[in-house]
């Protein structure tokens, strides 16, 4: 009985379920103090539990804006009300017996420790699949960085979510097709675009792999191909009315809006058309003409009735591309990331790819080849944009387990090597020893948390600070904040850093113009403006070195952090 035998799946459930518990305990107990205080581990977990406590408080369920954020009447958040469902539904039903901090804290905790332990159980399927160990996947899984960083307590943002899901996808691809594994890919793949667009690549992928088993007339691949497109073009369709968001009509592509859903539809008449095709022919020759005609038109068609999905961050102020969006590390490519950062980030991904190539070259069976399709789409991404990484880790954890076996046949030292290579916090610690030593300047360790705390006493106003402070000022104080580290937020954004780099004496007519009430920054603020940040004749690097207008007052005692002041009365001219 060999290590992919279905009479595993119980033993690797257990071993991935004992797994999530011990290292979600493990990581609780580590960061209790943080999640105590819902000090959330990114600036995208904090404004998702926003979003959360607005819709629980009365905001409607279409309603995705963030009200508070950026000029009236706010920000329409690019985001979707799915990822909020898990986390919003245990925070309602623990908040009679236990109160809405502890019942927030709970969904803190366990909402991403859930997906945890989906990935890891899913991970070990996969393995399975290929003939492999799925206990051993399980634990390599657990050890992927950076992957494992987006499942720890307080990750509530969307992309474990979107991680699950594309595993789901490249699991109902794998084996003999059915009506159901179809029907888990095209609903797979669904979700995952109402989730977000960041995962395109990958869906296609999916799609691909299950078009290319129907033309050769793979087992099962027929009915997989008819659940497959009858189930995607029917959760499109219900998707549009269950999660239209009041941004459904804005003129991007970067959520579910409308010109996505419509780009989707038009794609997914590829694999309809097929599924029709496959009740009247099994010809490969027929079927190959089929998947070229009905997959050009249909994509071509998709992207000329949805050209903005081609370029989903197009719309972004070129100021704000080199001022902010070059410096957000999942924007990054790869390439351009120090060998440290690359090592840390993708690391094991490469590893993976090597090992998936090695492993399709000797297998050569479909399954090989398309666990290695995915995991090539992945790293491809990934030289793109540096958030493909955990995703790319996760894929090549099948192919891993499938190096360590053969191993074990060469001798003690050959499968050191292997669960080496095949760890992904090894990569991460030898990246951050290949990174230079920071030195720790003054005022580090202010945050917006500290800023927060200056602020939360005062008359709720409108604060003037940098991106990254808006979402723990939007969920720790009442007061509406101009600038947050998202790309539809041109207009808070660009006034943000208009505002701190005028000169002082014109940063004032900004500052009233746009309703501001506090500023607030810490001494080592805007590290991104390199040397504009300490240049005294623009407002941030005045303000850094002590140097106050006198239309701003300090509210915040004298060497603090965090600095906040707020904008003093403008003087009246009385008639001669």
């Amino acid at each position: 009985m060999g290590p992919g035998h279905p009479r595993h799946a119980a033993r690797d459930s257990i071993v991935a379920i004992g797994l999530a518990l011990l290292l979600g305990v493990a990581w609780t107990v580590r960061d209790r103090t943080a999640l105590a205080a819902l000090r959330l581990p990114d600036t995208d977990d904090l404004m998702r539990l926003q979003q959360i406590r607005d819709w629980l408080a009365g905001q409607p369920f279409a309603d995705l804006a963030q009200h508070r954020l950026g000029p009236a009447p706010g920000l329409e958040m690019h985001w979707s009300r799915l990822a909020d469902l898990v986390p919003a539904g245990l925070i309602l039903l623990l908040t009679p017996p236990f109160g809405a901090p502890a019942a927030t804290l709970v969904a803190v905790v366990v909402s991403p420790l859930l997906l945890f332990a989906a990935m890891l159980l899913l991970v070990a399927a996969i393995a399975r699949q290929l003939g492999e160990s799925g206990a051993v996947a399980a634990i390599l899984a657990a050890l992927a960085f950076p992957a494992i960083t987006l499942f720890v307590p307080g990750r509530i943002d969307h992309h474990a979510l979107q991680i699950v899901l594309v595993l789901a996808l490249l699991h109902a691809s794998l084996g003999d097709g059915t009506l159901r594994r179809g029907a888990v890919a095209g609903l797979a793949t669904t979700l995952s675009l109402v989730v977000g667009m960041e995962t395109a690549p990958l869906l296609a992928a999916g799609g691909g792999a299950l078009a290319l088993a129907w033309r050769r007339d793979a087992p099962g691949a027929q009915a997989r191909m008819a659940g497959y497109a009858t189930v995607l073009l029917l959760a499109l369709s219900a998707s549009a009315c269950l999660f239209r968001s009041s941004g459904w009509s804005v003129a991007a592509c970067d959520g579910f809006t409308a010109i996505l859903w419509r780009g989707a539809m038009l794609a997914a008449l590829a694999p309809a058309a097929m599924a029709v095709a496959g009740f009247a022919t099994r010809s490969v020759r027929l079927r190959t003409a089929v998947l070229l005609v009905s997959g050009s038109l249909a994509l071509g068609g998709a992207a000329a009735l949805s050209p903005a999905c081609l370029h989903p961050y197009g719309q972004v102020d070129p100021v704000l591309a080199r001022l902010w969006l070059a410096h957000v590390n999942e924007a990054q490519s790869l390439v351009a990331l120090p060998i440290g950062k690359a090592m840390a980030a993708a690391g094991v991904a490469l590893a993976g790819l090597a090992a998936g190539i090695g492993f399709a070259w000797r297998r050569r069976t479909a399954a090989a080849w398309t666990v290695l399709g995915f995991q090539a789409t992945a790293m491809a991404v990934c030289l793109v944009q540096v958030r493909a990484a955990p995703l790319a880790a996760l894929l090549g954890v099948p192919m891993l387990a499938a190096m360590i076996r053969a191993a074990r046949t060469r001798g003690p030292l050959p499968l050191l090597a292997a669960w080496i290579a095949s760890a992904g916090i090894v990569h991460a610690g030898l990246g951050a020893a290949l990174l230079p030593a920071m030195p720790v300047q003054a005022g580090s360790g202010c945050s917006g948390a500290a800023a927060a705390r200056r602020l939360v006493a005062l008359p709720p106003g409108l604060v003037a600070a940098p991106a990254d402070f808006g979402p723990t000022l939007l969920t720790t104080t009442r007061h509406r904040v101009l600038a947050g580290p998202y790309h539809r937020n041109t207009q808070g954004n660009r006034a943000m850093y208009d505002l701190f780099l005028s000169p002082p004496i014109h940063a004032e007519a900004l500052a009233r113009r746009w309703g501001v009430d506090y500023v607030a920054l810490c001494p080592d603020s805007f590290a991104e403006l390199g040397d504009l940040a300490v240049d005294r004749n623009r407002l941030v690097g005045s303000l850094r070195a002590g140097e106050v207008p006198a239309w701003l007052r300090p509210v915040s005692p004298a060497g603090v952090g965090a600095r906040v002041f707020t904008l003093t009365q403008p003087e009246r001219r009385t008639a001669q």
